[in-house]
């Protein structure tokens, strides 16, 4: 029987609490996205160069807010930069109702130390949402809901006290795409257990299509584990995506980078994409996971998790050290 995770384990593995038992994304799915595109651009751009450049171009949207730091220099400068990475699964982003953001991860990268930081943090976190603070206690995965990425931006810039140049937001028709483009991954899986109508056998190489992979890591309540257990299978299936990523050529193929463009969203232009791909792309070699860790609590007949201010200030110092930025206070609970 495998043992629970101490406090100190689980602060290295990404996980939010509990919500209400509906499928969820893949939360790292955003970091496969971006390690698909980085590696593809850089080990075919000479090929590919058009390709990904108008790919780029249908991604590219602007947050619609002014940013907290001066991007441009921060990567011109080969300095530790901040993307916010969100995951939707409530339909197209073209459409009318934007839903809400199920995956927030805060990563930091920085070329110096060659180390990326994921930073996870629970969708149902007690916050204001910044320009809303009237609406105070909000979820913070309804921040999108209220004024897009832009606002979710600044939400959490607020709430950590921590800059963040960059965001970047998949709707999770992506994940399948990437999976079935790759031609599928081979996992071994950790438990034994049926799901969404797939089984799996503990110990079992099986070779999986992007249905069947995303059915594998999405499965929670029957893991006793939990959340952490589901956050062991998602790192394999994100193990095994860039490991078979970095030779599927396909990656690069105009109609797939088209139709992956219409499942994600960013405000990283293909300048910013290249320059990442030529001066960080080390970082994501060694990767750090990390989580916020909260408590469930019912507020004004609604379910929240609660991160205490200690809990914050140890994710405000983790993140602010992985930016090379100096030790200051995390920000406040009310966003003002």
């Amino acid at each position: 029987m495998e043992e629970m995770p101490s406090r100190s384990q689980m602060h290295q593995d990404n996980s939010g609490g509990k919500g209400p038992k509906k499928k969820h994304p893949v939360r790292n799915a955003l970091l496969i996205i971006l390690a698909v595109l980085l590696v593809g651009i850089g080990a075919f751009a000479a090929r590919t160069y058009f390709n990904a450049r108008n790919a780029a171009k249908i991604v590219y949207q602007s947050s619609g807010i002014k940013k907290s730091r001066n991007t441009d220099a921060i990567l011109s400068g080969k300095k530790p930069v901040s993307i916010l990475l969100l995951g939707t699964d409530t339909g197209a982003l073209g459409r009318d109702y934007k839903g809400r953001t199920d995956t927030i991860i805060l990563a930091t990268i920085n070329p110096k130390t060659k180390t990326t930081t994921l930073m996870s943090i629970p969708r149902d976190s007690e916050v204001a949402v910044s320009g809303f603070e009237q609406d105070f206690p909000s979820k913070l995965n309804a921040a999108y809901a209220y004024g897009s990425a832009g606002t979710t931006i600044k939400t959490v810039e607020k709430w950590l006290n921590v800059p963040i140049d960059y965001y970047a937001l998949i709707n999770m028709g992506g994940m399948k795409k990437v999976v079935n483009e790759v031609g599928g991954v081979d996992i071994t899986p950790i438990r034994t257990f049926t799901y969404e109508g797939y089984t799996f056998t503990k110990g079992a190489k099986t070779h999986m299509n992007g249905a069947k992979a995303l059915a594998y890591s999405r499965m929670r309540y029957d893991d006793p584990l939990g959340d952490y257990g589901r956050q062991q299978r998602q790192r394999q299936l994100i193990t095994a995506i860039i490991s078979e990523s970095t030779n599927a050529t396909n990656l690069m193929k105009q109609d797939f980078l088209k139709s992956l463009a219409k499942e994600t969203r960013t405000d990283l232009t293909f300048s910013n994409l290249t320059s990442i791909v030529s001066n960080y792309r080390a970082s994501t070699k060694n990767i750090v996971s990390d989580h916020a860790q909260g408590s469930g609590k019912m507020i004004s007949g609604q379910s929240f998790e609660v991160v205490p201010q200690t809990e914050k200030q140890r994710v405000t110092n983790v993140l602010r050290k992985s930016l090379d930025l100096k030790s200051a206070t995390t920000g406040s609970l009310y966003g003002k």
